[in-house]
């Protein structure tokens, strides 16, 4: 049985992605409560963080599906929701009402993405940030913060979220830096000197290259250290859980680790 941390729901309109005609990618995307739980059953996932399902660039899309990710949580005990919530100061509105619901039952976690605009090291968006991760400290919320190369999103970017707020807040980064040289960057030292320090920084390997999750693994029996921030995710629609699952089973065995990154240390943050 397996706990998923970090998974969407609501269905994106079409988009002109990149000049070309409008498309839906996230083939798989989950509009209602009830299909959610239907994949749930079918994969044997136990526990499931959900979070609105994001990527087209207006963000009024991922702020309107904070209320479903939240009536998903109440339906179902296996559920806890993570709400979207942006730095951008042009969605300062949108996120005073989201955070208004960090208190709701079932919601564990805040969503912030720089893919729709903003970054972190703007001071415009400072104001904003300061707000998100007081409160999520003052609910005990997991700040989830998506990562890829290159942009507002790397880890270069992304990693003074963690030096800023992690000695309070547990920072969740999503894909391991989402690529090559977040990888190399992340597990050739950085996330553990983050460890090692104090701070609560937790990861995913979703999207990860392959070699990533096997190395990662050896690091983390090296190194003695680790072993409790990584966390199984599909990130459905956008990853396939077999896919996901298998690759992690093979990395992490059969043994501790394994039952940490499918079920331990989930519990241990949102049970």
């Amino acid at each position: 049985m397996v706990h998923d941390a970090h998974r969407h729901i609501g269905v994106l309109p079409a988009y002109p992605f990149y000049g070309g005609p409008p498309v839906h990618p996230d083939t798989t995307a989950r509009a209602t409560v009830k299909q959610l739980l239907a994949d749930l059953d079918a994969e044997g996932t136990e526990r499931a963080l959900v979070i609105p399902n994001y990527g087209v660039p207006d963000p009024e899309i991922a702020f309107s599906f904070n209320a479903l990710a939240i009536e998903a949580a109440q339906t179902d005990d296996r559920i806890r929701a993570g709400l979207w919530v942006s730095p951008r100061p042009e969605d300062a509105h949108r996120t005073d009402v989201a955070l208004t619901l960090a208190g709701e039952r079932g919601v564990r976690a805040l969503k912030l993405s720089f893919l729709l605009g903003g970054r972190p090291t703007d001071p415009a968006c400072r104001p904003q940030l300061d707000r998100i991760f007081a409160v999520a400290a003052r609910h005990d919320l997991v700040v989830h913060v998506h990562t890829s190369p290159g942009a507002a999103s790397d880890i270069d970017e992304v990693g003074h979220l963690v030096d800023w707020y992690a000695d309070q807040v547990a920072v969740h980064l999503v894909h391991f830096g989402g690529g090559m040289s977040g990888h190399i960057k992340l597990a050739g030292s950085r996330f553990f000197d983050w460890i090692a320090a104090g701070k609560r920084v937790y990861t995913d390997l979703s999207w990860a290259i392959g070699f990533l999750p096997y190395w990662l693994a050896r690091e983390i029996e090296h190194r003695g250290l680790g072993h409790d921030r990584v966390l199984f995710a599909s990130d459905q629609p956008w990853g396939d859980f077999s896919g996901e699952y298998a690759r992690m089973a093979a990395a992490t065995g059969g043994g501790e680790l394994g039952d940490r990154v499918f079920r331990d240390t989930f519990a241990t943050l949102y049970d």
